[in-house]
């Protein structure tokens, strides 16, 4: 005698499945995305702040009676006179111009246009000076002078850094729940055109947990197919954007790119982050079609004790 193999419960390859795959690998996509772009936008945000902080500036305005060397000469040494800085920097005519060549074009003549001139103070970031006292001394000895310590250029940083968390996460939830609904009615659609074998195999003894791991393994199959599909496409598109960035730099769309974005790279860490959300997909739409099929096997149990509840059973 020779024993007939035995085929699943749910077919391994139908066109809904396919369309589920191609969903799941959607959604993936997307939550890799979102996931990459939030930690791109802290990593610059952290990167932005961490700069700022370390350093504080120092305008001096022009004036008719002002001897503009004299004065970033003091400015620069009140500004160190003070414990907590580390160095000082005079911006010099030709650095500046260069700041100002994007709006005002080259060639400045710092003679015929009131150009403030910069002193950059390098801070210790565990102990500044006293920002407060260091202002009030440069005002009374050069009252040209401004001192701008970034406080409210951190605190705009923090805040947007911390903005994009939650849009992101908000946007992952969506992702994530859009999934789950999808799954739920992908998995009542397979429990309806296999119904039949269900409640017979159900009815002939076999285990609701034998019933739910056959649709469990579909369904894993599916989803790994689909969140790996998704997560290659996300981490290939990464990799290419920062290989493109960095084939390209030095020029002014990249410069500009890279000052608003900071560089497409995610990391390792990123890419960790990519291949967890891959699995927490697989594993969230495994549960979803493990729970919606042990629901329909307690729908039958209860169609078969009450007939009468049958129009209350969806399905």
């Amino acid at each position: 005698m020779r024993v007939r193999p035995t085929g699943p419960i749910v077919p391994s390859s139908n066109i809904q499945g396919n369309a589920l795959i191609v969903v799941i690998a959607i959604m993936a996509f997307l939550a890799c995305l979102t996931l990459g772009a939030v930690s791109m936008v802290r990593s610059t945000a952290a990167s932005w702040e961490s700069q700022i902080a370390r350093e504080i500036t120092i305008q001096i305005k022009p004036d008719d009676n002002l001897d503009m060397d004299k004065a970033l000469a003091s400015a620069r040494d009140i500004a160190l006179s003070f414990v907590g800085t580390k160095n000082g920097q005079i911006v010099d005519e030709a650095a500046t111009a260069r700041l100002l060549e994007p709006w005002l074009g080259s060639g400045l003549d710092f003679k015929e246009l009131p150009i403030p001139r910069l002193v950059i103070i390098t801070i210790d970031e565990t102990h500044p000076p006293d920002f407060e006292a260091m202002r009030g001394l440069l005002k009374g000895e050069i009252p040209q002078a401004t001192l701008d310590d970034h406080r409210t250029w951190v605190d705009r940083l923090v805040s947007m850094a911390h903005t994009t968390v939650l849009i992101g996460t908000g946007v992952l939830l969506l992702v994530f729940t859009a999934m789950v609904l999808t799954v739920v009615f992908a998995t009542r659609g397979a429990r309806s055109g296999n119904r039949h074998i269900v409640e017979v195999l159900h009815f002939v003894g076999a285990e609701s947990t034998f019933v739910a791991t056959e649709f469990q393994k579909h369904f894993l199959k599916i989803s790994l197919k689909g969140s790996a599909a998704g997560s290659a496409l996300a981490a290939l598109f990464f990799a290419t954007a920062g290989l493109l960035q960095r084939s390209t730099i030095a020029t002014p769309q990249t410069d500009q790119a890279t000052a608003l974005f900071g560089t497409f790279s995610v990391g390792t860490l990123g890419y960790l982050g990519i291949l967890a959300t891959m699995l927490i997909i697989a594993l969230l739409t495994t549960v979803t079609a493990r729970f919606t099929v042990m629901r329909t096997i307690d729908e039958i149990d209860l169609v078969r004790s009450d007939p009468g509840r049958t129009e209350n059973v969806q399905n």
